[in-house]
């Protein structure tokens, strides 16, 4: 069990465990896969979104997200035969503000900040992270780093070295620091890497499958399978009543 008490700072992940992308990019491109062939599953795609994906942010680790997206759409239609449509591929690029909370989100990031600082450590450009944080999260956050911000893309360790500078600048440690995830292969393992507190956010426990996530095997501190669960947890916890955010 995760000791609560030690930590001054949650740093979350965000697509995938704060904002349901699978959801948000089913919803953007479902017209379009059920105009061209309503057979195609939506897992396939979003399958697909993941190798073509991992692909764009490791072969040219400087591409800003949104043209990682537009590549991303163009590689996913070659692979199904589908006919090029650059509007569609321009429209999944600038999608990413629209992608949803999951349910839990802002609940658990308003209960979570009574106690703690908040932070995100994700894969996308500054632009649209703020664009999500602004249409989906408005919750206040005491730092980003981005993929923009390190030139380089989880799991590639950038992001979280920047992180432990930023905090450690405020007076925080590496000890002190939670990290929130839903991604084994983008976010747990390069933790441990690092020796950093991990809890594993499995928001795929009733499908099959890694979704829009590579897979990758890495054994995190805590295992919940919703930021609900997580905070439900923290709330047995002792300590809760004692512990506000400094």
């Amino acid at each position: 069990m995760v000791d609560f008490g030690k930590f001054k700072v949650v740093t979350f992940d965000c697509y995938g465990t704060l904002i349901d992308w699978e959801t948000g990019i089913a919803q953007r491109t479902r017209p379009w896969v059920e105009a061209i062939n309503r057979a195609i599953p939506m897992d396939l795609v979003i399958t697909s979104f993941a190798l073509h994906q991992a692909k764009h942010q490791q072969v040219r680790p400087t591409l800003l997200y949104p043209e990682v997206l537009f590549r991303t759409w163009q590689d996913i239609e070659r692979t199904f035969g589908w006919a090029e449509d650059r509007r569609h591929a321009e429209q999944f690029a600038a999608s990413v503000p629209d992608w949803p909370a999951f349910a839990d989100t802002i609940e658990s990031l308003e209960y979570l900040s009574r106690f703690y600082k908040l932070a995100i450590l994700s894969n996308v450009d500054n632009a649209s992270l703020a664009g999500t944080i602004h249409r989906q999260l408005k919750v206040p956050f005491e730092l980003t780093v981005t993929a923009e911000d390190v030139a380089s893309y989880k799991p590639g360790l950038p992001h979280f070295t920047r992180a432990f500078e930023l905090l450690a600048a405020k007076g925080i440690a590496k000890d002190e620091i939670l990290h929130v995830a839903q991604s084994k292969h983008h976010d747990i393992r390069p933790g441990r890497e690092l020796g950093l507190t991990s809890v594993w956010v499995n928001r795929r426990h009733d499908r099959p499958g890694s979704g829009a996530t590579l897979a990758t095997e890495a054994e995190p501190d805590l295992k919940v399978n919703s930021l609900a669960e997580l905070v439900a947890l923290h709330k047995a916890w002792p300590g809760a009543e004692a512990k506000r955010a400094r």
